[in-house]
């Protein structure tokens, strides 16, 4: 028998998209994850501005990971420049990443995530229930955004990062005020591991390559060498001599994929199989008490991983907090000069790669931007092919049930917080 099921809205995720899928005889033969929101064009929006325009307006391309993209162009501009920000503008950068971690890691987990294996249709249904735990989640989310909107001006698309640093550092006493809440959120990111650890997770795990940053001392933001648990260990200028992007026909986005290789996975399992020797030991030690570990390979369970990040993005900003002197200049400056210009951060949801070409005056002549979700695309279709083809027993409805939360494991950002992804099945 052949079926045709369709879902017109799929809630919680960020923007606008669509899965096709055909089952025949037991097996999938066909899986497509698409995008059909309209392409936003930010790579030509930025060719024929100047350089020092590129993190403003990078910012704009997404409302939950903005500093993502600005940490990713400032570095790769940086390079341009021949500047290294050291010392506190450093530790300011990692704490305001610090920042967008918390909170979108606490959007994701609490309310988009979470929903699904309680058996909840939203976070607002789930409140009803538990309007405790939905409480923390918000307090937890409120510590990230207090600490984005602190640093970065405000908590959407912030305003005070540039090239070389900030226009403006924090007094002392400003961060100290923020102490006592990443204290109490620490403690929230802690029970928050042992409460999501107890859910029921299907039986997915899959054989990926992880793809992240690495850093030789640290748990990886901003800087560090691209690596892969198959051996890949690059630095950023050498990107595209490895990866590549290609145009499908049911998708205006564009699929990456690792040349000779195929399809790869970005985002908190691969940092956290790839660097958890980097993270602190209170991380490290309530992994091991619920079982994780850095072999972990069920894309279910990475809302566990993300539980563990909160913890040490908490610890990481009370560390930067509690040694913090506000430094003599907000900035570093350097003439602008032409040149190529790379650099890759991690999103929230995995490794960004921007890369830049400027002129004599600092005009950008072409740029190219790598979000993790492209990045992802070909294993959530593998993803999506695997689990359904584990559980074609169940109907119909439960069937699609469980692939939509396949695809929230990945927190897929398509565009923006509109929700509306047309989900079809065809038996």
């Amino acid at each position: 028998m052949n079926k045709t099921i369709r879902v017109a809205n799929l809630a919680r995720v960020e923007g606008e998209g669509a899965l096709k899928l055909k089952i025949k005889d037991g097996r999938v033969t066909e899986a497509k994850f698409s995008i059909f929101e309209a392409p936003r064009f930010f790579e030509g929006f930025l060719r024929g501005r100047r350089g020092d325009e590129a993190p403003d307006l990078t910012a704009r391309i997404c409302g939950i990971c903005p500093v993502a993209y600005q940490m990713s162009s400032t570095h790769a501009l940086e390079g341009i420049l021949g500047l290294s920000v050291d010392g506190q503008l450093r530790e300011l950068r990692r704490l305001l990443y610090c920042g967008e971690w918390i909170e979108s890691h606490a959007l994701h987990v609490y309310f988009l995530h979470a929903p699904d294996f309680l058996g909840y249709s939203s976070a607002i249904a789930l409140a009803q229930d538990y309007p405790e735990i939905v409480k923390e989640g918000l307090a937890l989310k409120k510590a990230g955004n207090d600490l984005v909107a602190l640093l970065g001006g405000r908590e959407i698309h912030p305003v005070n990062v540039r090239v070389g640093g900030f226009y403006r550092t924090p007094r002392v006493q400003e961060l100290r005020a923020l102490a006592d809440q990443l204290q109490a959120g620490l403690k929230i990111a802690l029970k928050t591991v042992r409460w999501v650890a107890g859910f029921d997770f299907p039986d997915a795990a899959a054989d990926y390559e992880f793809v992240a940053l690495r850093h030789p001392e640290e748990y990886p933001l901003c800087q560090g060498r691209l690596v892969s648990s198959r051996g890949l260990d690059i630095s950023a200028f050498e990107y595209e001599d490895h990866f590549a992007e290609e145009h499908v026909r049911h998708s205006t986005a564009l699929q990456s994929h690792r040349i000779g290789a195929g399809r790869y996975l970005v985002g908190p399992m691969a940092r956290f199989n790839l660097n958890f020797d980097r993270l602190t030991p209170l991380a490290q030690a309530v992994a091991r008490e619920v079982g994780l570990t850095p072999d972990c390979r069920n894309p279910f369970q990475s809302i566990i991983v993300r539980s563990v990040e909160l913890v040490f993005a908490c610890e990481e900003a009370l560390r930067i907090i509690q040694s913090y002197e506000r430094p003599d200049r907000p900035y570093l400056t350097a003439p602008w000069r032409a040149g190529r210009g790379c650099a890759i951060s991690e999103a929230p949801r995995g490794s960004l790669y921007h890369r830049y070409t400027l002129d004599e005056q600092g005009v950008i002549l072409n740029a190219r931007l790598v979000p993790p979700t492209s990045q992802n695309q070909k294993s959530v279709e593998d993803d999506l092919s695997r689990v359904a083809e584990a559980n074609l027993h169940l109907d119909d409805d439960r069937l699609t049930l469980i692939l939509e939360q396949a695809i929230r494991n990945y927190d897929p950002c398509i565009s923006c917080s509109t929700h509306c992804l047309h989900f079809q099945i065809e038996r």
